[in-house]
C-alpha cells in the first residue's frame, strides 16, 4: 500500500477549500458520541479520526429511508464521506452487489456511489459490541474505499486505495510527503493492538459456522430471545446491510421507495391474509436466516459486518451475540 502525509493544519485548510466544490459528510464527535454530519467550515475542527464508530451506518447516505423515485433530480455536487469505519465500508460491498446488479441496478444508488469519494478511518480501539474480526473483517480498510485516513500527532496519513483517492490528493493545494518508516510502524502497531482487543473481547463462531447454527436451531431459543422484542425495526434500520424496501404508489404517477423491515408485523402478509411470519419468534429468526443463511447463498459479501449497532439500538436490550454463543454452546 502507498501512504502519503499531510500536516493536520494543511489538511483542515484543504477541507475548507473542498467545501466550495464538494458536499462533505464526516464523522463528528460530541459529548454523546459521534455520527455522520454535513460539514460546514466551523465543523472541520470537530471531525473525529480513528474512533469507532458513528452511531448511524453509512447505508443512510446511500439509501435514504424514504425517497421519490419518479421525480426529477437536481444536479448535485460531488460528495466526500470522511471517517467511515471498515464495518461500514464492507457493508457497501453487499449493497453494491444488490443495487448495482447488471440486470436490475438502481440508478439512484448508482449515481450516489459514482458521485461519492469514500475516505475510511482506521479504528484504533473498539467499542463494547464491536466484533468485525469474528467475521474476518479487519478494523481498517484496504479496498472499496478510495482512501483510508489516520491521524498521527500533527499529521494526517493517507493510505491510497484507489485511483480516485490518489487523484483527490494530487488536486490538493498543499505539501504532500511520504511518511517515514517510524510513523508507519507506529500505525501498524496500533492496528495490531486493535485486532488483539477484538480477539480478546469476542469469542463468537465465525460467519459460516453461525449460518449453520442458525439454520439448524430449534424454535425454543428464538422464542426465548424474541420475548423482549417489540418489533420496532431499530435493528434493521441501523444495520449497514439490511435493505428491504416498499414501493408505494402515490397520486400523479409518483412512486415512493421506503425502507421496510422483516421485524414489522405484516411484513410477509399477502392477499387473503396469509402471513408466514405472523408469529413474533418467526419474524425474529427470519432476520438471522436472511443474514447468515440466505444471503450467503446468493452473494459473496458478508451480510453482517460485526458493527454491533443492532445490539446498541435494541429497545429490548437483545444481544444477538448471546444468542450465537448459546447456540454454539448447545452443539
Amino acid at each position: 500500500m502507498q501512504y502519503k502525509s499531510i500536516q493536520k493544519e494543511e489538511w483542515d485548510k484543504a477541507l475548507e477549500q473542498l467545501l466550495s466544490s464538494h458536499t462533505i459528510f464526516a464523522s463528528v464527535g460530541n459529548e454523546f458520541g459521534q455520527d455522520y454530519e454535513l460539514i460546514r467550515p466551523a465543523d472541520i475542527g470537530k471531525i473525529t479520526y480513528n474512533r469507532p464508530k458513528p452511531a448511524t451506518s453509512l447505508k443512510s447516505l446511500f439509501l435514504p429511508v424514504k425517497e421519490n423515485v419518479t421525480s426529477d433530480r437536481a444536479s448535485e455536487k460531488p460528495r466526500i464521506i470522511l471517517g467511515a469505519p471498515n464495518c461500514d465500508i464492507e457493508g457497501l460491498a453487499l449493497l453494491d452487489e444488490i443495487y448495482l446488479d447488471a440486470d436490475f441496478n438502481d440508478p439512484y444508488y448508482r449515481h450516489r456511489r459514482e458521485n461519492t469519494l469514500l475516505i475510511s478511518s482506521d479504528c484504533f480501539g473498539i467499542q463494547e459490541h464491536c466484533h468485525c474480526l469474528s467475521y474476518e473483517i479487519k478494523p481498517y480498510s484496504s479496498g472499496i474505499a478510495d482512501l483510508s485516513v489516520i491521524s498521527h500527532e500533527d499529521k494526517i496519513i493517507f493510505r491510497i486505495i484507489s485511483g480516485k483517492g490518489e487523484a483527490l490528493l494530487k488536486s490538493l493545494q498543499c505539501e504532500i510527503s511520504v511518511p517515514d518508516e517510524n510513523i508507519l510502524r507506529s500505525v501498524e502497531k496500533k492496528s495490531h493492538d486493535t485486532e488483539e482487543l477484538l480477539r480478546k473481547a469476542n469469542h463468537l463462531p465465525d460467519y459460516s459456522k453461525t449460518g449453520k447454527l442458525v439454520s439448524g436451531s430449534g424454535e425454543d431459543v428464538w422464542a426465548k430471545y424474541s420475548a423482549k422484542c417489540v418489533s420496532c425495526g431499530a435493528c434493521t434500520t441501523i444495520c449497514p446491510t439490511c435493505t428491504c424496501f416498499l414501493l408505494i404508489d402515490k397520486p400523479g404517477f409518483e412512486k415512493v421507495k421506503q425502507m421496510d423491515t422483516c421485524q414489522y408485523p405484516g411484513f410477509e402478509r399477502v392477499a387473503g391474509g396469509e402471513d408466514g411470519l405472523f408469529e413474533l419468534h418467526h419474524r425474529f429468526r427470519n432476520r438471522y436466516m436472511c443474514k447468515y443463511v440466505w444471503k450467503p447463498q446468493k452473494f459473496s459479501s458478508r451480510a453482517c459486518t460485526g458493527c454491533g449497532r443492532c445490539i446498541e439500538a435494541c429497545i429490548g436490550k437483545i444481544n444477538k451475540n448471546e444468542i450465537f454463543r448459546e447456540l454454539a454452546g448447545n452443539v
